[in-house]
């Protein structure tokens, strides 16, 4: 019985080394070791093997593996999102090329279309003009002599009309502002005289040159007179 309770009061021998061994460490620090001299061994733990403070701290046994857990998780994230951002980047700018590229095929392709297109019209009014043209070229062979001037005449009015009924065709408006009130944005007066009364004043008394709108485009603004009334 008396040996039983001994055994539950007596101290584990490690906890019974542990002052030992700190204290020696204490004294050398105190007392540096001199050229000569030896080292006492320090007490050395007995019982079941367990390792010594020191052995645990020269061989890194103290650090815990679960604390780099953590960090490599968190490097493995930041490399997970670095490649996901790279490919995002990625796609992007072959979005933007491939977007150029047809904005830069389709802004060709347009100024191809509206010269074809220019080009299309061009060719429609000249054809509208040939058979003006064709008369023309045949009062061009007639002999003076052998044709009085009213059949000259006559022939060149009839060609001037089949030439306007074909530009009125392909959209042209003569502007012809005889006694109209004068209008600044298609009339240009190049002179003017006295008006006989004032409801004749700012009207268009003679055309010198007519003028000519194209799909409500001004060509050219009809040269005219304007009256003016002078009071007294």
């Amino acid at each position: 019985m008396r040996m039983t309770v001994m055994a539950r009061v007596t101290p584990p021998l490690q906890l019974l080394w542990q002052p030992t061994r700190l204290q020696a460490m204490r004294e050398r620090k105190r007392n540096p070791v001199r050229d000569g001299e030896q080292v006492p061994p320090a007490p050395e733990a007995q019982g079941d093997g367990e390792p010594t403070p020191d052995d645990v701290i020269e061989r890194g046994e103290d650090a815990d593996p679960a604390d780099a857990a953590p960090e490599e998780a968190a490097s493995t994230s930041s490399d997970t999102a670095e490649a996901a951002l790279s490919r995002q980047l990625a796609e992007q700018r072959d979005k933007y090329l491939r977007l150029a590229a047809e904005y830069d095929n389709f802004r060709k392709r347009t100024a191809k279309e509206r010269l074809e297109a220019g080009a299309r019209g061009q060719a429609d009014l000249i054809l509208r003009m040939l058979e003006a043209i064709d008369d023309l070229a045949r009062f061009a062979d007639i002999d003076p002599a052998a044709t009085d001037a009213q059949t000259l005449h006559k022939g060149i009015e009839l060609v001037e009309q089949k030439l306007l009924k074909s530009l009125d065709a392909a959209g042209l408006e003569i502007i012809n502002p005889l006694d109209q009130s004068f209008d600044p944005n298609l009339h240009e007066a190049i002179t003017t005289e006295p008006a006989l009364s004032p409801e004749d004043d700012s009207t268009v008394a003679k055309v010198f040159q007519l003028g000519y709108r194209f799909g409500g485009q001004l060509l050219r603004p009809a040269r005219v007179v304007v009256k003016q009334w002078n009071q007294g």
